[in-house]
């Protein structure tokens, strides 16, 4: 099966209880905690133009509109899409949601002052382009804040954390079942890059033509907490166009 389909097919099932997660997420306090990380790297004072690749069920893309920024949402899958919408018109907020191919954007050049994802780039077969993509539809001097972590190290080290959480959990694998987990376990060890991140993202954004970029491997564990994974925590990494 071709991968992208392969990865489709998987967040399809995934969908609505991931959607759950992500409402649980913003009604958490660490809905809160995600807007204090993000809003130390955005301008003051205005609404911005932002783009929110892998939006899944539209987690940062309700979290921002509700600051009053335009946002768009993008993704692979239309599943995770239609729960994003839901959301969004839960809180009677106009949010763009489209299919897309986070590696292929359907926009023209300094489109965003924004690009902002999580927990994307390890599902791509091609990260690199992505990349490379993301810095195209960046306006000059635009933003990429990217969060993201190893998960094919979690995967390798055969780790239960996080596999088993309460409903109400605003992390982890809520309604996951053992086939999907072998599953999620497969398409992960597939995707790995095999090259040390955050490091070799540096050198990729650097490549590709960011001017500068710098990384937080503490980021996970301020707003994750104990729910950070200890064999993959969360790093962030945010670059300037």
């Amino acid at each position: 099966m071709e991968m992208n389909q392969r990865v489709r097919d998987y967040w399809t099932q995934r969908s609505h209880d991931f959607g759950t997660v992500r409402k649980n997420e913003l009604e958490n306090e660490m809905g809160q905690r995600w807007l204090r990380e993000i809003e130390k790297f955005l301008p003051k004072g205005r609404s911005l133009n932002i783009l929110d690749v892998g939006t899944g069920t539209g987690f940062f893309a309700v979290l921002l509109a509700q600051q009053g920024h335009r946002v768009e949402g993008i993704d692979l899958t239309p599943a995770m899409l239609e729960e994003a919408r839901i959301l969004a018109k839960q809180r009677s907020l106009e949010i763009s949601f489209r299919e897309m191919d986070a590696q292929n954007l359907d926009y023209p050049e300094d489109s965003f002052d924004v690009v902002i994802s999580r927990n994307l780039t390890w599902t791509l077969p091609d990260p690199e382009r992505a990349y490379a993509e993301w810095f195209r539809v960046l306006k000059p001097g635009g933003m990429l804040l990217n969060f993201d972590a190893e998960y094919a190290l979690h995967v390798r080290s055969h780790s239960i954390q996080n596999c088993k959480v309460a409903p109400d959990s605003p992390y982890g694998h809520v309604g996951m079942t053992d086939a999907l987990q072998q599953e999620n376990d497969a398409i992960t060890l597939s995707m790995d890059i095999g090259q040390a991140r955050p490091k070799w993202d540096e050198q990729v954004l650097t490549r590709v033509g960011f001017q500068s970029c710098q990384t937080d491997t503490q980021v996970g564990q301020r707003l994750l907490g104990e729910l950070d994974l200890t064999t993959a925590p969360m790093f962030g990494i945010f670059a300037k166009k």
